[in-house]
């Protein structure tokens, strides 16, 4: 079976964000408004119901035909036989991941504002990168900035999907795709919403092919 693109909408469910008992729906929505990757984020390091959440959100996904990526954690990945797992420069090297989850897993990688990092990432097998933030974001106000200059340059000389992410709107997120941005990674943009399918819809418009 062939690994799902990564491309359009990825929604980033973080429980630092969202209730538990509103998860599933708050994704269910997500997905139904057009988000077409789920990354499941907990950074707690206490949190006893990482495996049941992670193992729902992973049926949940499946049942809808999207891939729920991990974030950072290769073992709940696994345990829980999620599509994949995101790292950053604090997780185990790609390497690694790539031998505990198999061939088919998908592995995307953290990137921040260095494009060197990207292409070795490429180099060593990752199925996406990730620049950020790209904005001001409450999710990480001391993040580096990436810049739109950088998104057109790594489109140039990468061959895997770029995914985008930090404080993207629907209304900046265009500038983002016109430059190079296969997917827009989003947290309180939708998360934070009442009207989560809505808000989602908002995101996956920016990926509606346009008439001529």
């Amino acid at each position: 079976m062939a690994k799902a693109a990564i491309a359009g909408l990825y929604a980033i469910a973080d429980m630092a964000q969202l209730e538990p008992a509103c998860l599933l729906e708050a994704v269910t929505q997500a997905i139904v408004g057009g988000a077409t990757v789920v990354q499941y984020r907990d950074k707690s390091p206490q949190s006893s119901s990482r495996l049941e959440q992670a193992a729902r959100l992973t049926q949940l996904c499946k049942h809808h035909g999207v891939p729920l990526i991990v974030n950072d954690d290769v073992e709940l990945a696994h345990s829980v036989v999620a599509a994949g797992v995101h790292l950053g420069r604090e997780d185990p090297p790609l390497a690694q991941a790539r031998r505990r989850l198999g061939s088919q897993a998908i592995v995307g990688i953290s990137c921040y504002n260095q494009l060197e990092r990207a292409l070795s990432a490429a180099a060593e097998g990752a199925d996406y990168v990730a620049f950020g933030s790209f904005y001001p974001s409450a999710t990480k106000p001391a993040a580096q900035r990436a810049t739109l200059e950088l998104l057109r340059e790594a489109r140039q000389r990468l061959r895997i999907p770029i995914v985008a992410i930090g404080g993207i709107t629907p209304e900046n997120g265009g500038a983002l795709v016109a430059a190079g941005a296969d997917a827009v990674a989003v947290i309180q943009g939708l998360f934070a919403q009442v009207d989560v399918c809505a808000a989602a819809g908002r995101y996956a418009a920016l990926f509606a092919p346009r008439s001529a």
